[in-house]
């Protein structure tokens, strides 16, 4: 009977877990053309000047006990954390998978500076500081001559 109730139990949080609503990361891996590499370079560069917003943030609201900057703090932290992991997807989901090919003569460098952006990232997640907020953004930086704008 027991074996029955941890079986039911096991395909009822499966079915729920698969009814759950999916997030997406960057786009399908199928080669549509309709994505503009340069508008994913900027929108990276958006997520790293929330990063610094939530940064100075931090910052400022550290030194402080009262329970809503501690509330206010964690709130940034949550959203420091989320705008690097959306910079680290874009990197991995779409950039690496997608446009970094090994056919490229110049793979090696475009791999190590995108490499550099993921690095950046994580650095900027674990550390509350604009150093490691400057770097990022150098990083992905460094990437926008792989990817101009196109005028239409």
């Amino acid at each position: 009977m027991k074996q029955l109730k941890n079986t039911l139990f096991s395909i009822t949080f499966l079915m729920a877990a698969a009814m759950l609503p999916q997030q997406a990361f960057a786009h399908c891996q199928i080669p549509c053309g309709i994505f503009d590499d340069h508008a994913r370079v900027q929108a990276m560069l958006e997520d790293t000047t929330t990063v610094e917003k939530s940064v100075k943030l931090i910052v400022e609201l550290s030194g402080k006990t009262d329970a809503q900057s501690q509330n206010q703090i964690v709130r940034w932290v949550m959203n420091k954390e989320k705008h690097a992991q959306n910079i680290i997807a874009t990197i991995s989901d779409y950039f690496l998978t997608q446009r970094v090919k090994l056919s490229q003569k110049d793979y090696a460098e475009r791999l190590a500076k995108h490499h550099a952006v993921m690095i950046a990232a994580m650095k900027a997640k674990q550390n509350a500081d604009l150093n490691s907020v400057n770097s990022l953004k150098q990083s992905i930086e460094a990437l926008s001559l792989y990817y101009p704008e196109h005028k239409h």
